[in-house]
């Protein structure tokens, strides 16, 4: 487990409590599923949040923004949801901190060594949910805004007084 904590670490630039919140979850989950690190888009994560956790739960899983296979959810949330696409099963997967002793938390070094060591049942919980298997990603066109000259997605045109343009200049203009 080390090991690869310490090259999740590397790819997040430090190591933190939240960190170790995503890398337990994302595995308790992945086991759950009986899955491995996702290659292409076998393995699908939803995230409720977009903190430190998510950098581990893409190192881990594979699921990853450019590659379709994760979504964001802003809901504020320690939680993920995983869905594998091979079996067609799916895991919210939620931290329980309220399971975590209080003088634990106040010292970060201690929370995150208790976080990579206690058994995951007592601070994790893993229920089995049934999602609509979310559309795998496909390649858009892209096409260029009339305003600001950039290309965007076909799907984030907006159009507006007869002109193709992207989201942040019909905002602008409104």
């Amino acid at each position: 487990m080390a090991f690869a904590y310490e090259q999740m670490v590397a790819f997040h630039g430090h190591s933190c409590p939240g960190l170790a919140m995503g890398y337990r979850m994302t595995v308790a989950a992945m086991d759950y599923l009986k899955q491995f690190r996702s290659a292409d888009e076998e393995l699908v994560a939803i995230t409720e949040n977009n903190a430190c956790g998510v950098d581990a739960l893409q190192f881990i899983s594979g699921c990853t923004f450019g590659k379709g296979n994760l979504f964001f959810k802003d809901f504020g949330k320690q939680a993920y949801t995983f869905y594998s696409r091979k079996t067609g099963k799916g895991v919210r997967v939620v931290l329980n901190r309220a399971a975590i002793p209080a003088a634990i938390k106040s010292d970060r070094t201690a929370f995150i060594d208790y976080l990579l060591k206690v058994d995951a049942n007592e601070i994790i919980s893993l229920e089995e949910v049934m999602i609509e298997a979310p559309e795998k990603a496909q390649i858009r066109t892209s096409v260029v805004c009339e305003s600001c000259g950039e290309e965007v997605m076909d799907t984030r045109i907006v159009e507006q007084h007869g002109r193709k343009i992207c989201i942040p200049c019909s905002e602008k203009a409104i």
